[in-house]
């Protein structure tokens, strides 16, 4: 059983959340956050915070103690900035997904969740959605 857990931008309003239901099923959590466009008062006091972004991280996840598994939630959630300044947007969605992959794998964590959003289906998504009906249309989409 994963009992550590990371959650990337983790005083955000999905990822504090997601926190907190961790720890209310009895997981260690460390939350990850630039505070960019979280808040520290989101993040629970159960939790240990650290302040940092995925983009500046050193390649060595396991800083951060013992780690079984990533939940992923930091992300640019700006629709107009992405469409403003699309090479922002896929520095930190993108690549910071990658890079983090990327230092999981090295580590050996084999548990990572990826909270994505609904805009990569679209304005008139097809339902039920699935993979196969992703039709993003703006660079935050994608």
């Amino acid at each position: 059983m994963a009992n550590n857990i990371l959650v990337t931008g983790g005083a955000g309003f999905i990822g504090s959340h997601t926190a907190d239901l961790l720890i209310s099923k009895g997981y260690k959590v460390t939350v990850l956050d630039n505070l960019s466009t979280g808040k520290r008062k989101n993040v629970n006091s159960k939790v240990r915070f650290i302040f940092g972004d995925i983009l500046n991280l050193d390649k060595n996840i396991r800083k951060f103690g013992k780690i079984d598994a990533v939940v992923h939630c930091a992300a640019q959630i700006s629709v107009t900035e992405s469409v403003k300044n699309p090479a922002n947007d896929a520095k930190n969605n993108i690549l910071g997904s990658i890079r983090l992959l990327e230092m999981c794998r090295k580590a050996d964590i084999g548990k990572f969740v990826f909270a994505s959003s609904c805009a990569v289906y679209g304005l008139n998504p097809k339902l039920p959605a699935n993979e196969k009906t992703v039709q993003p249309e703006n660079p935050y989409a994608v």
